[in-house]
Protein backbone atom coordinates (compact mmCIF):
# COMPACT_ATOMS: atom_id res chain seq x y z
CA UNK A 1 0.00 0.00 0.00
CA UNK A 2 1.29 3.27 -1.16
CA UNK A 3 2.15 6.10 1.65
CA UNK A 4 -0.40 9.13 0.82
CA UNK A 5 1.03 12.41 1.95
CA UNK A 6 -0.99 15.47 2.78
CA UNK A 7 -1.33 16.86 -0.79
CA UNK A 8 -2.84 13.51 -2.31
CA UNK A 9 -5.10 13.20 0.21
CA UNK A 10 -6.68 16.49 -0.69
CA UNK A 11 -6.60 15.50 -4.25
CA UNK A 12 -8.83 12.54 -3.58
CA UNK A 13 -10.91 14.52 -1.40
CA UNK A 14 -11.44 17.23 -4.29
CA UNK A 15 -12.28 14.80 -6.99
CA UNK A 16 -15.02 13.29 -4.85
CA UNK A 17 -15.99 17.12 -4.16
CA UNK A 18 -15.77 18.26 -8.02
CA UNK A 19 -12.89 20.55 -6.98
CA UNK A 20 -9.53 20.78 -8.68
CA UNK A 21 -8.39 23.96 -7.78
CA UNK A 22 -6.63 24.98 -4.61
CA UNK A 23 -6.90 28.10 -2.56
CA UNK A 24 -5.98 29.59 0.82
CA UNK A 25 -9.59 30.43 1.40
CA UNK A 26 -12.92 29.03 -0.41
CA UNK A 27 -15.93 31.85 -1.22
CA UNK A 28 -19.45 31.71 -2.51
CA UNK A 29 -21.40 34.35 -3.64
CA UNK A 30 -23.48 36.87 -1.29
CA UNK A 31 -25.06 39.38 -3.18
CA UNK A 32 -22.70 41.20 -4.85
CA UNK A 33 -19.98 40.04 -2.65
CA UNK A 34 -18.25 37.23 -1.58
CA UNK A 35 -18.20 35.22 1.50
CA UNK A 36 -14.82 34.13 2.10
CA UNK A 37 -14.46 31.05 4.62
CA UNK A 38 -11.18 28.99 5.99
CA UNK A 39 -10.83 26.38 8.76
CA UNK A 40 -7.87 25.30 10.11
CA UNK A 41 -6.57 22.43 12.87
CA UNK A 42 -3.83 22.74 15.61
CA UNK A 43 -3.24 19.66 16.82
CA UNK A 44 -0.95 19.64 20.29
CA UNK A 45 1.30 16.52 19.02
CA UNK A 46 1.95 17.99 15.65
CA UNK A 47 1.72 21.70 15.91
CA UNK A 48 2.60 22.55 19.55
CA UNK A 49 6.27 22.81 19.85
CA UNK A 50 8.25 21.85 23.41
CA UNK A 51 7.40 24.79 26.05
CA UNK A 52 5.51 26.70 24.29
CA UNK A 53 2.48 28.03 26.60
CA UNK A 54 -1.00 27.19 25.97
CA UNK A 55 -1.69 31.41 25.57
CA UNK A 56 1.01 31.10 22.67
CA UNK A 57 -0.67 28.17 21.01
CA UNK A 58 -4.37 29.31 21.41
CA UNK A 59 -3.27 32.29 19.50
CA UNK A 60 -1.04 30.31 17.09
CA UNK A 61 -4.22 28.55 16.20
CA UNK A 62 -6.10 31.85 15.32
CA UNK A 63 -2.81 32.83 13.21
CA UNK A 64 -2.93 30.07 10.68
CA UNK A 65 -6.28 31.11 9.88
CA UNK A 66 -5.15 34.98 9.53
CA UNK A 67 -2.26 34.86 7.55
CA UNK A 68 -4.85 32.69 4.89
CA UNK A 69 -6.88 35.81 4.95
CA UNK A 70 -3.62 38.23 4.87
CA UNK A 71 -2.41 36.95 1.63
CA UNK A 72 -6.16 36.97 0.05
CA UNK A 73 -6.48 40.61 1.02
CA UNK A 74 -9.57 39.99 2.90
CA UNK A 75 -10.34 41.23 6.78
CA UNK A 76 -11.73 38.09 8.87
CA UNK A 77 -15.03 39.50 10.52
CA UNK A 78 -16.01 36.41 12.56
CA UNK A 79 -14.80 32.78 14.00
CA UNK A 80 -16.19 30.10 15.22
CA UNK A 81 -13.78 27.32 17.26
CA UNK A 82 -14.12 23.83 18.45
CA UNK A 83 -11.98 22.81 20.95
CA UNK A 84 -11.04 19.50 22.27
CA UNK A 85 -9.47 19.34 25.88
CA UNK A 86 -8.17 16.56 27.43
CA UNK A 87 -9.88 15.57 31.01
CA UNK A 88 -7.04 16.43 32.68
CA UNK A 89 -6.81 19.93 32.35
CA UNK A 90 -7.54 22.46 35.02
CA UNK A 91 -9.43 25.36 34.95
CA UNK A 92 -6.13 27.70 34.89
CA UNK A 93 -5.56 25.72 31.51
CA UNK A 94 -8.57 26.41 29.88
CA UNK A 95 -8.31 29.55 31.41
CA UNK A 96 -4.81 30.60 29.38
CA UNK A 97 -6.10 29.21 26.05
CA UNK A 98 -9.54 31.20 26.21
CA UNK A 99 -7.23 34.25 27.15
CA UNK A 100 -5.13 33.37 24.12
CA UNK A 101 -8.43 33.04 21.98
CA UNK A 102 -10.01 36.44 23.19
CA UNK A 103 -6.45 38.43 22.98
CA UNK A 104 -6.30 37.16 19.48
CA UNK A 105 -9.27 38.39 18.48
CA UNK A 106 -8.76 42.23 19.22
CA UNK A 107 -5.92 41.85 17.56
CA UNK A 108 -6.60 40.72 14.83
CA UNK A 109 -10.41 42.37 14.78
CA UNK A 110 -12.67 39.79 14.71
CA UNK A 111 -15.56 38.80 16.78
CA UNK A 112 -15.42 35.12 17.96
CA UNK A 113 -19.39 33.90 18.07
CA UNK A 114 -19.03 30.35 19.39
CA UNK A 115 -18.40 26.91 19.09
CA UNK A 116 -18.09 23.57 20.48
CA UNK A 117 -16.31 22.00 23.51
CA UNK A 118 -15.54 18.02 23.18
CA UNK A 119 -13.26 16.04 25.28
CA UNK A 120 -10.06 14.70 24.09
CA UNK A 121 -6.92 12.83 24.41
CA UNK A 122 -4.41 15.59 23.22
CA UNK A 123 -5.74 19.52 22.62
CA UNK A 124 -7.25 20.20 19.07
CA UNK A 125 -8.32 23.57 18.44
CA UNK A 126 -10.08 23.97 14.96
CA UNK A 127 -11.25 27.29 13.76
CA UNK A 128 -13.24 28.64 11.18
CA UNK A 129 -13.39 32.41 9.68
CA UNK A 130 -15.66 33.82 7.53
CA UNK A 131 -15.35 37.62 5.77
CA UNK A 132 -16.80 39.53 3.04
CA UNK A 133 -15.04 41.16 0.11
CA UNK A 134 -15.53 42.14 -3.36
CA UNK A 135 -12.87 39.83 -4.46
CA UNK A 136 -9.78 37.91 -3.27
CA UNK A 137 -6.25 37.76 -4.37
CA UNK A 138 -5.76 34.29 -6.47
CA UNK A 139 -2.56 32.23 -6.32
CA UNK A 140 -2.93 32.36 -10.23
CA UNK A 141 -2.55 35.62 -11.81
CA UNK A 142 1.37 36.34 -12.20
CA UNK A 143 2.43 37.99 -15.13
CA UNK A 144 5.42 37.92 -17.49
CA UNK A 145 7.78 40.94 -15.79
CA UNK A 146 6.05 41.16 -12.17
CA UNK A 147 8.31 41.44 -9.24
CA UNK A 148 8.31 38.16 -6.52
CA UNK A 149 8.17 39.71 -3.26
CA UNK A 150 8.00 38.40 0.38
CA UNK A 151 7.19 40.19 3.32
CA UNK A 152 10.25 39.08 5.70
CA UNK A 153 13.14 36.57 5.93
CA UNK A 154 12.38 32.67 5.40
CA UNK A 155 14.34 30.37 7.69
CA UNK A 156 14.26 31.81 11.04
CA UNK A 157 11.00 29.16 12.35
CA UNK A 158 12.72 26.58 10.66
CA UNK A 159 16.24 27.17 12.84
CA UNK A 160 14.16 28.36 15.57
CA UNK A 161 12.48 24.86 16.30
CA UNK A 162 15.87 22.95 15.50
CA UNK A 163 16.71 25.09 18.26
CA UNK A 164 14.36 24.47 20.86
CA UNK A 165 13.41 21.17 19.89
CA UNK A 166 16.97 19.70 18.57
CA UNK A 167 18.99 21.83 20.75
CA UNK A 168 20.97 23.62 18.10
CA UNK A 169 23.32 26.28 18.48
CA UNK A 170 22.49 29.47 17.92
CA UNK A 171 23.86 33.41 19.64
CA UNK A 172 21.38 35.21 22.20
CA UNK A 173 20.39 37.56 19.69
CA UNK A 174 19.57 35.20 17.37
CA UNK A 175 18.22 32.80 19.73
CA UNK A 176 15.51 35.44 20.46
CA UNK A 177 14.85 36.05 17.43
CA UNK A 178 14.41 32.59 16.07
CA UNK A 179 12.29 31.67 19.28
CA UNK A 180 10.00 34.53 18.84
CA UNK A 181 9.01 33.17 15.22
CA UNK A 182 8.21 29.99 16.51
CA UNK A 183 6.48 31.24 19.74
CA UNK A 184 4.59 34.59 18.34
CA UNK A 185 4.40 34.36 14.57
CA UNK A 186 3.06 37.57 13.06
CA UNK A 187 0.67 37.27 10.24
CA UNK A 188 1.13 40.37 7.42
CA UNK A 189 -2.45 41.22 8.02
CA UNK A 190 -2.67 45.16 7.51
CA UNK A 191 -0.54 44.68 4.41
CA UNK A 192 -1.98 42.17 2.92
CA UNK A 193 -5.90 43.71 2.81
CA UNK A 194 -4.00 47.57 2.35
CA UNK A 195 -1.72 46.02 -0.69
CA UNK A 196 -3.72 43.45 -2.32
CA UNK A 197 -5.81 45.52 -4.96
CA UNK A 198 -1.66 46.66 -6.47
CA UNK A 199 -1.12 42.43 -6.62
CA UNK A 200 -1.03 40.11 -9.60
CA UNK A 201 -1.12 37.03 -7.43
CA UNK A 202 -0.82 36.13 -4.23
CA UNK A 203 -0.17 33.16 -1.44
CA UNK A 204 0.43 32.44 2.42
CA UNK A 205 3.58 30.62 2.92
CA UNK A 206 3.33 28.75 5.71
CA UNK A 207 3.64 25.04 4.25
CA UNK A 208 7.23 26.56 2.97
CA UNK A 209 8.58 29.01 0.16
CA UNK A 210 9.27 25.97 -1.85
CA UNK A 211 5.73 24.63 -2.15
CA UNK A 212 4.59 28.57 -2.05
CA UNK A 213 6.24 29.16 -5.13
CA UNK A 214 5.60 26.06 -7.19
CA UNK A 215 1.88 26.08 -6.58
CA UNK A 216 1.87 29.99 -7.71
CA UNK A 217 3.99 29.09 -10.14
CA UNK A 218 2.00 25.93 -11.46
CA UNK A 219 -1.25 27.75 -11.44
CA UNK A 220 0.07 30.89 -13.08
CA UNK A 221 1.53 28.58 -15.77
CA UNK A 222 4.52 30.94 -15.57
CA UNK A 223 8.40 30.18 -14.73
CA UNK A 224 9.63 32.18 -11.54
CA UNK A 225 12.99 32.60 -11.28
CA UNK A 226 14.65 33.54 -7.95
CA UNK A 227 17.59 35.65 -7.86
CA UNK A 228 18.30 36.03 -4.04
CA UNK A 229 17.43 34.50 -1.11
CA UNK A 230 15.14 36.25 1.53
CA UNK A 231 17.22 35.30 4.74
CA UNK A 232 18.22 36.76 8.07
CA UNK A 233 21.38 37.66 8.14
CA UNK A 234 22.32 35.52 10.77
CA UNK A 235 21.22 32.55 9.33
CA UNK A 236 23.99 31.64 7.48
CA UNK A 237 25.76 31.61 10.40
CA UNK A 238 23.62 29.29 12.18
CA UNK A 239 23.61 26.94 9.34
CA UNK A 240 27.60 27.16 8.88
CA UNK A 241 27.72 26.50 12.75
CA UNK A 242 25.16 23.29 13.39
CA UNK A 243 26.27 21.86 10.06
CA UNK A 244 22.93 22.59 7.95
CA UNK A 245 22.34 23.50 4.67
CA UNK A 246 20.84 27.13 4.60
CA UNK A 247 18.89 26.74 0.89
CA UNK A 248 16.91 24.01 2.57
CA UNK A 249 16.39 26.19 5.71
CA UNK A 250 14.96 28.83 3.93
CA UNK A 251 13.14 26.74 0.65
CA UNK A 252 11.72 23.94 3.12
CA UNK A 253 11.52 25.21 6.28
CA UNK A 254 7.61 26.41 6.92
CA UNK A 255 5.62 27.35 9.76
CA UNK A 256 6.51 31.06 8.29
CA UNK A 257 3.26 32.73 8.51
CA UNK A 258 4.52 35.30 5.47
CA UNK A 259 3.09 36.39 2.24
CA UNK A 260 4.56 35.84 -1.02
CA UNK A 261 3.25 37.75 -3.91
CA UNK A 262 4.10 38.70 -7.28
CA UNK A 263 3.66 42.75 -8.32
CA UNK A 264 3.24 44.45 -11.81
CA UNK A 265 6.34 46.83 -12.20
CA UNK A 266 3.35 49.74 -12.46
CA UNK A 267 2.88 48.95 -8.54
CA UNK A 268 5.41 48.32 -6.98
CA UNK A 269 6.35 51.41 -5.58
CA UNK A 270 3.35 51.54 -4.28
CA UNK A 271 3.36 48.00 -2.44
CA UNK A 272 6.72 49.00 -1.02
CA UNK A 273 5.40 52.41 0.34
CA UNK A 274 2.40 50.28 1.94
CA UNK A 275 5.06 47.67 3.47
CA UNK A 276 7.43 50.57 5.06
CA UNK A 277 4.34 52.27 6.52
CA UNK A 278 3.54 48.97 8.04
CA UNK A 279 6.85 48.23 9.30
CA UNK A 280 7.24 45.20 7.36
CA UNK A 281 10.84 44.70 5.20
CA UNK A 282 9.55 43.97 1.94
CA UNK A 283 11.94 41.85 -0.16
CA UNK A 284 12.41 41.47 -3.56
CA UNK A 285 13.27 37.99 -4.63
CA UNK A 286 13.18 37.54 -8.23
CA UNK A 287 10.76 37.63 -11.47
CA UNK A 288 8.37 36.02 -13.42
CA UNK A 289 9.25 34.83 -16.86
CA UNK A 290 7.59 32.61 -19.46
CA UNK A 291 7.92 28.87 -19.02
CA UNK A 292 7.40 27.36 -16.07
CA UNK A 293 8.81 25.87 -12.70
CA UNK A 294 10.96 27.56 -10.00
CA UNK A 295 14.81 28.42 -10.77
CA UNK A 296 17.33 29.92 -8.50
CA UNK A 297 19.57 30.34 -10.60
CA UNK A 298 20.25 27.19 -12.83
CA UNK A 299 18.72 24.91 -10.53
CA UNK A 300 14.92 23.70 -10.07
CA UNK A 301 13.60 23.96 -7.09
CA UNK A 302 10.78 21.20 -5.95
CA UNK A 303 7.99 21.67 -3.39
CA UNK A 304 9.79 20.53 -0.25
CA UNK A 305 8.09 22.12 2.94
CA UNK A 306 5.52 20.75 5.59
CA UNK A 307 3.06 18.14 4.78
CA UNK A 308 1.38 16.03 6.89
CA UNK A 309 1.92 12.22 6.45
CA UNK A 310 4.91 13.02 5.14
Amino acid sequence: MTKLDEKEIIKIFQKGFGRQVSEDVETFPLGKKLCVIKTDTLVESTDIPPKMRLYDAARKSIVACVSDFASKGVQPSYCIISVAIPRKYSAKKIKEIADGLRDASKEFGFKILGGDTNEGEELVLSVSFFGIAYDIVHRSGARIGDSIIVTGPFGNASAGLKHVMNGKKAGPKFAKRIKDTVYHPMPRLGFGVSAAKYLSSAMDSSDGLSTTLVEMSAQSKKKFVISSLPMDPELERFARQNRLDVIDLVFNGGEEYEIVATVPQKNLKKVKQIAKSRKISLIEIGSVEKGSGVFLADKKIEAGGWLHFR
